[in-house]
């Protein structure tokens, strides 16, 4: 039986894409079709002014830590702010690859309206130091949609640290797909942080697929943005493959974060590891959804996720939703989900000893995210990160 549905005006900028909705079951904490409330039309072809980049790269954490910086701005590589990679082991080109259709409703708005993107590759056996920055930069001051996909590709043996900043200023839909591959024995350290505009809606999903012995560790902080989701899907396509994968919320106000994370075991002695440390303030709503799926043959496979939030206000929520779901007989999965407060003695004993209450309070903020950060093991990316989480407090009562 066919059911009429009326579409949003949203819906119908989109070119009829059904925006998902409460009734469907990964997104009922998501409601796509109430958050996204106006039309975000395809960005026009219009030229950001040079100092508004400029002022925005310096945002990044990152500025003096990237070696290499990929910079896209509203949909668009921008050449004379790219520093390209020096290294005879890095290919750049555009735009991305792009993949076939998908029915998936962030990948299929990003197939409509991308205008642009690129594709990375570290050459096997090639050995990359330096951290390589992708710079997304929204600059539209009325409502777009601003939509890129890019490919990473590691070779076999090969290994790298790549970043992925998002920043913007404006009223904006932000929508990027990251295909990520790593070949046999290759290593990825990955990391994203969106620190989009606060009146910004950011869509984003990520697939990664590991082959035999590869190595990822891959993290995620969000903190920008009104209403972020994020989709992440992994895949293990090669025996011996390792996989860590975190990340950490700082929301406050009416912020909304949603992650959806897919782990695929689908050949057996894999292993992976999930784990997402949250703090929520004011009237914001973090959500983790977690599934570890393990194939009929994926015997061995060692899989355990968990998530875990700290409620800086009665207001504050935090959902999560972990899965498992497992065919094979011999494994050892687990998964486990926690929230609560501040703890009070901890606070009494740093403010007992001189330090100020708000001081304190980001002190136990970037001491619960920590663990999250530990999977990053570039040192000066790492350091960058837990500045902005030891700062977020109190910056952001300031101000700042």
């Amino acid at each position: 039986m066919n059911v009429a549905v009326n579409k949003t005006p949203a819906e119908l900028a989109y070119g009829g894409i059904l925006l998902p909705h409460a009734r469907m079951e990964d997104w009922r904490w998501t409601n796509l079709r109430v958050l996204i409330d106006r039309p975000y039309p395809p960005r026009l072809p219009v030229d950001a002014r040079s100092e508004d980049v400029a002022r925005l790269l310096k945002a990044s954490p990152f500025t003096g830590v990237a070696r290499a910086r990929l910079v896209f701005v509203n949909g668009e590589f921008d050449a004379k702010h790219s520093t390209l990679p020096a290294s005879g082991d890095i290919e750049f080109s555009l735009p991305a690859r792009f993949a076939p259709a998908s029915d998936e409703p962030i990948i299929a708005m990003n197939q409509r309206f991308a205008t642009g993107g690129g594709y990375l590759r570290i050459k096997p056996h090639g050995n990359i130091d330096a951290p390589i920055e992708f710079v997304l930069i929204a600059t539209e001051d009325v409502p777009r949609t601003i939509a890129t996909r890019h490919v990473t590709e590691i070779g076999d043996g090969a290994s790298a640290t790549v970043i992925e900043t998002h920043l913007g200023h404006g009223a904006y839909l932000s929508n990027t797909v990251t295909e990520i591959r790593l070949g046999e024995g290759a290593r990825l350290d990955r990391v994203k942080a969106e620190i989009e505009s606060a009146k910004a809606i950011h869509l984003s999903h990520a697939h990664m697929t590991l082959g035999r012995d590869a190595v990822l560790r891959d993290f995620t902080l969000t903190t920008g943005a009104r209403v972020s989701r994020q989709n992440g899907t992994c895949e293990f396509r090669g025996q011996g493959a390792d996989a860590r994968i975190s990340g950490s919320y700082l929301l406050s106000g009416k912020q909304h974060a949603d992650t959806r994370l897919v782990v695929d075991h689908c050949v057996p002695h894999c292993i992976s590891r999930e784990l997402f440390k949250c703090v929520m303030d004011e009237d914001a709503r973090g959500i983790f959804q977690g599934k570890v799926i393990v194939e009929r043959d994926a015997q061995k496979t060692d899989g355990k996720q968990s998530s875990h939030a700290l409620l800086l206000s009665s207001s504050a929520e935090f959902d999560a939703k972990p899965e498992l779901e497992i065919y094979a007989d011999d494994v050892v999965c687990g998964h486990g989900a926690t929230s609560g407060n501040i703890d009070e003695n901890h606070l009494f004993y740093l403010r007992s000893r001189g330090i100020p209450e708000a001081r304190a309070k980001s002190m136990l903020i970037a001491a619960f995210v920590g663990e999250a950060f530990e999977t990053i093991s570039h040192d000066g990316v790492r350091e960058a990160l837990t500045d902005l989480a030891g700062n977020w407090l109190t910056s952001r009562r300031s101000g700042k």
